[in-house]
């Protein structure tokens, strides 16, 4: 967590530094003119992307099926788009990083398959040391649940 007021205070710094040297190489308006077609290309990749995943979590629904992927992706589109927005080069690559298909999948195949493992092992810890104790999977909710108790009311007046 101590990387992401790290990465507010030199990131900025770092793409102030490379603005001014590609402006010092290839001059002022042509630097601005090549930060202003790297955002257009960039919202005219993900306008086009965003559809193609909107289409394919669409299709996993309407099969039945939870379209996690797809919504993983969606969410890497946004923080690629907000990326373009940001005036810079380090902040564009890294935006285009996200919004290339092959690329996006690689990086949202990574975080799934790390996150289900994550998951798995928390399950696995969390469902079998229940106080203590290890109840089988396969028994009736009473032995699943030892904290509830069945019984009857009767109110006296």
């Amino acid at each position: 967590m101590r990387l992401f007021p790290l990465l507010f205070i030199v990131l900025p710094i770092l793409e102030m530094w490379l603005l001014i040297e590609v402006g010092g190489e290839i001059g002022a308006f042509n630097t601005v003119a090549l930060v202003l077609l790297t955002a257009m290309i960039g919202f005219t990749l993900l306008r086009h992307q965003g559809m193609a995943t909107l289409q394919r979590a669409q299709q996993r629904m309407a099969q039945g099926q939870m379209p996690a992927k797809e919504m993983a992706e969606g969410m890497c589109l946004a923080v690629g788009g907000a990326l373009l927005l940001t005036p810079g080069f380090i902040t564009d690559s890294f935006g285009f990083f996200c919004l290339i298909p092959g690329l996006r999948q690689l990086l949202v195949g990574g975080v799934l398959k790390r996150m289900q493992m994550r998951g798995a092992a928390q399950t696995q810890f969390s469902g079998n040391f229940q106080g203590g104790q290890t109840f089988d999977h396969q028994a009736s909710s009473a032995t699943k649940r030892p904290d509830v108790i069945e019984g009857e009311c009767k109110k006296d007046d």
